[in-house]
């Protein structure tokens, strides 16, 4: 089943305490955004990928494009102050289509198996997002006290790709926008007009690239990834 896939990648990286976008940083001399985009490139269902990015960095990830060939790349428009905005962005140039995921840019080790899971989901219910059941005991806290130990069994930690049916989400986002609301993920938004999200389990591997330590389990994953291929 066929898809596209948006990919906000206007973000400043402030946690990674690199300099410079987060996504232009190495893994196994490649970086991190190629990685993430070959995921896609490589997958026959997506149809086309969406990038949001920051005007300045425009050129410098058009020659990135070009340099490593990736070819389904349909637009790069201007990435907003918040994720939600870029994704917004990007839906506004989209046209039909059945099936949209957003995914983080900074996530370069999801699965094509996954993401055919989430594709369907989203198919047959309207909305799917990827996550992994919560592993630590979980403890609610306020002003440094803790108020009481939560059930763990019913919670996840929810990552990226999130797919949606294009109508749904273009109609939460818009609602969003038109009433100023800001949420921290697409899910909730689609969750805002009382729609069910239905979740898709993926794998610990799925990791985001958001601090230097997230850099060597990546680069972990991949040298062992890359050792299986043999």
């Amino acid at each position: 089943m066929q898809y596209e896939v948006v990919l906000p990648a206007a973000g400043s990286g402030k946690r990674m305490g690199a300099g410079q976008n987060k996504l232009f940083l190495e893994l196994l001399g490649k970086p991190i955004l190629i990685h993430t985009l070959e995921v896609f490139e490589q997958h026959e269902n997506c149809t086309g990928i969406w990038l949001a990015v920051k005007p300045e960095e425009r050129a410098f990830i058009r020659e990135m494009l070009a340099s490593y060939g990736i070819s389904k790349v349909k637009g790069l428009p201007d990435g907003g102050a918040e994720r939600q905005h870029s994704v917004h962005s990007c839906m506004k140039e989209m046209e039909q289509v059945d099936i949209v995921l957003v995914h983080d840019a900074a996530r370069p080790f999801i699965t094509h198996a996954i993401i055919a899971n989430l594709v369907q989901s989203a198919h047959d219910f309207g909305a799917a997002i990827a996550g992994v059941r919560a592993k630590d005991t979980m403890k609610k806290v306020r002003d440094g006290i803790i108020e009481e130990t939560v059930d763990r069994e019913s919670l996840w930690m929810i990552q990226t790709p999130q797919a949606f049916r294009f109508d749904l989400i273009v109609e939460a986002e818009d609602v969003a926008e038109k009433v100023g609301f800001l949420g921290t993920d697409e899910a909730m938004l689609v969750e805002r007009l009382g729609h069910a999200v239905h979740i898709v389990e993926s794998t610990y591997e799925n990791v985001k690239m958001t601090t230097k330590e997230d850099l060597l389990f990546g680069e972990a994953i991949l040298r062992r990834r890359v050792a299986e291929t043999y």
